[in-house]
């Protein structure tokens, strides 16, 4: 479902993505070329800064947001995330928020307040919670990235973990075309 916010904004949807039918878009929603948008998925720009205003949320092209997403932003700060990105099922990103291109995102993971650098996993059941984690780092499952966190105990993104993202977002790219071709078989 495609909707206004309380502002009068509408989501924009480039008309190659793929936007599943019982996912709702709410307000000031950039989706770009060849996304997929999974079943319940909820991506929400409908609150204001003190001025009224609304910073985007802008999905990257070839990316993906699956299954029970929530994408919602704090007075109005903008929420990015970058081309080529996963973000698994159910997982919440919260912003004031940046997710760089190429990154993997969990199931039940939660991102608030942060910034993921390009290339980055963040494993099932993590949270990134007020830091900014540098392109190339691997977070394992269960594990919390706060301020406080010595990221020189941070793994770097494997090879294999690295194949295993590019894999679920091309698997979602594949996802978008057979989607898109029987849309209006019933």
């Amino acid at each position: 479902m495609i909707r206004k916010n309380p502002r009068g904004d509408l989501p924009v949807v480039h008309e190659s993505a793929f936007v599943d039918p019982t996912a709702i878009l709410c307000g000031r929603v950039i989706v770009a070329e060849n996304v997929f948008i999974g079943p319940y998925a909820v991506i929400r720009a409908d609150e204001t800064d003190a001025q009224g205003g609304i910073e985007p949320i802008h999905i990257g092209a070839h990316s993906n947001i699956q299954d029970g997403v929530v994408i919602h932003s704090k007075s109005g700060a903008a929420v990015t995330i970058g081309c080529h990105t996963s973000v698994a099922h159910r997982a919440i990103v919260h912003g004031p928020c940046k997710v760089g291109d190429r990154v993997f995102i969990g199931f039940n993971s939660v991102l608030f307040n942060c910034t993921v650098g390009e290339g980055c996993v963040v494993r099932h059941n993590a949270v990134v919670d007020g830091c900014n984690l540098p392109a190339g780092f691997y977070v394992p499952s269960t594990q919390r990235i706060g301020p406080g966190t010595d990221l020189s105990a941070i793994p770097k993104v494997t090879a294999s973990a690295s194949e295993f993202s590019e894999d679920v977002a091309q698997t979602n790219v594949r996802l978008v075309q057979g989607y898109r071709r029987i849309a209006n078989e019933l």
